[in-house]
């Protein structure tokens, strides 16, 4: 999960399934650190697909409309045109 596939150009689909596999490997790291607080190689696991997470959202949002509340100004529009837009899961 290190390589933001949002780099190389990825369909809506491809982005969302790679949003959907890093989300998971973020939320399964957390479950871990919250038993094995002072592991490294996991707190690193879990900043470096974070930030992967975050620039993944961005670029969604930029293309195709805010997928969370904290991605909403991140569209170049600065109305609520992206309701207009097809769901996700459409």
């Amino acid at each position: 999960m290190t390589n933001c596939i949002c780099r190389q150009n990825a369909s809506r689909e491809q982005l969302l399934q790679y949003l959907n596999e890093v989300s998971f490997a973020i939320n399964d790291v957390i479950l871990f650190l919250d038993t094995h607080p002072d592991c490294t190689d996991a707190l690193e696991f879990f900043q470096k697909n974070s930030a992967a997470r975050n620039e993944a959202l961005a670029e969604y949002a930029r293309l195709y409309g805010p997928l969370t509340i904290d991605t909403a100004n991140d569209t170049e529009s600065a109305s609520w045109e992206w309701i207009k837009q097809p769901f996700p899961w459409e």
